[in-house]
């Protein structure tokens, strides 16, 4: 080959180089700056990539927090109404296209079937934030397609469910952390240490207010919206009409009231109980047991004043004592009070001298997102882990099951059976549609 026709030749192939890397360059809108490096950057090999499984009301707060997060990158989110993950999307994209100064960012894909996003080897972890009836599916899937979890509370739908999410995280070695906040607030902690060091001396009772427990689904059948896929909404729940208020469009600035019906969620009991009977527990030192019995109000049509009896004789009770949703600690010698808006006692000086004579110290954490991006890292069990979430989450579901049946119960809670009472123990679970199991662990 002559010199004329190989320079010829070079120049075609810089030109066609040229050509194809303009291409490739073009189908990139930004490049994050956490991929070239720096100081205060996190760099790829050290972030865990993030799934989210659920893109509702919840998913607004959760995404904020664990967007704050250096080690996170949020890369998919699953939800089968398009409008809304496609919103969730967009949240996430601006996210990042502002953190890297960029006019726009293609980072996050949607998936209609969480499952599709389970698939990905490149996530590490979802969040969860289906509702209730939906929890347990998406936990064990995800655990058993390799991914540590954060799914919101109340834990799961029903006791047989929770004692499978527990195997399921202990079977495959999966960091789960519930939902239950309050544990990482100052507050609750300072509050259950107080109890625990015997601040107020033997406990007594304990009174804890919150909603009312689940009812059976009424909403009338209404049209449902073109871009939500309700059948898979529904899921594992028997097949109800849908209604607005089950599944807002994206201009429903509520939280749904799913919650409130036996099929999909556990009521205010459950949605609210998932957070001050885990209070409760946690004040007790009873995060892996419970109740020995669960008595409920004389009057059948009551929707207070369940009382749960522990081994030790501590009673503690459903009732609303008149400063909102939180919790009361009795003892022989004095009263805490806590909740979202106050942490207070009698006699008074007992917060002040808090500080200078607790003999129980309990776990340490200041934030519930970061405490479990830590755990994914270290490998140890996060503040509130499957057993914690699970047990707490059955508190709830004792109280449904024995405010539907209007009669004492006894509860064996290492076996988790209710004695004598075949009727009762078939309520610890529920049947599931056919397509719409829960899956074998």
């Amino acid at each position: 080959m002559d010199q004329k026709m190989k320079n010829s030749k070079n120049k075609n192939s810089r030109r066609k180089f040229i050509q194809q890397s303009s291409l490739a360059m073009a189908s990139f809108t930004i490049v994050p700056r956490y991929v070239l490096g720096g100081t205060n950057v996190t760099p790829p090999s050290d972030k865990i990539n993030i799934g989210f499984i659920g893109t509702g009301k919840q998913s607004g707060g959760l995404a904020s927090n664990f967007l704050k997060i250096k080690e996170v990158q949020m890369v998919a989110a699953s939800d089968v109404f398009e409008s809304k993950v496609k919103a969730f999307q967009k949240k996430v994209n601006d996210h990042y296209a502002e953190e890297a100064g960029a006019v726009k960012y293609k980072g996050c894909d949607t998936y209609e079937d969480y499952k599709k996003l389970l698939k990905r080897k490149d996530i590490d972890a979802v969040i969860i934030a289906t509702p209730d009836h939906w929890h347990a599916i998406n936990i064990i899937d995800s655990i058993k397609a390799g991914k540590d979890v954060y799914c919101e509370k109340p834990l799961t739908h029903n006791i047989f469910e929770g004692r499978a999410v527990v195997n399921a995280t202990k079977k495959y070695n999966k960091v789960l952390q519930t939902g239950s906040m309050q544990r990482s607030w100052p507050a609750f902690r300072d509050a259950c240490e107080m109890v625990r060091s015997g601040h107020i001396g033997e406990i007594k009772r304990v009174l804890v207010n919150v909603g009312d427990p689940a009812v059976p689904y009424d909403l009338p059948t209404e049209p449902t919206p073109k871009d939500l896929n309700w059948d898979m909404w529904l899921g594992p729940a028997p097949e109800l009409g849908y209604n607005y208020r089950l599944a807002p469009t994206l201009d429903g600035n509520f939280f749904p009231d799913w919650r409130d019906y036996e099929e999909l969620g556990g009521g205010i009991i459950s949605d609210w109980g998932a957070h001050m009977f885990d209070i409760a527990q946690w004040g007790l030192g009873m995060d892996d047991t419970g109740p020995i019995a669960i008595i409920p109000p004389k009057n059948p049509r009551a929707v207070r004043g369940l009382k749960f009896i522990y081994q030790n004789g501590i009673e503690m009770f459903h009732e609303d004592f008149g400063r909102g949703w939180g919790v009361r600690f009795e003892g022989s010698t004095g009263v805490i009070d806590v909740s979202r808006q106050y942490l207070e006692s009698l006699p008074t000086g007992l917060i002040r001298s808090k500080m200078d004579d607790d003999k129980v110290t309990l776990y340490r954490n200041e934030n519930h997102y970061q405490d479990w991006i830590n755990c994914i890292k270290s490998r140890k069990d996060p503040i509130c882990p499957a057993e914690i979430g699970h047990r707490s989450a059955s508190i709830c579901h004792l109280a449904n099951i024995a405010y539907d049946l209007h009669r004492p119960l006894k509860w064996d809670p290492k076996k988790e059976a209710f004695d004598n009472d075949e009727e009762a123990n078939k309520m610890r679970g529920r049947a599931y549609r056919e397509e719409y199991q829960l899956p074998v662990v």
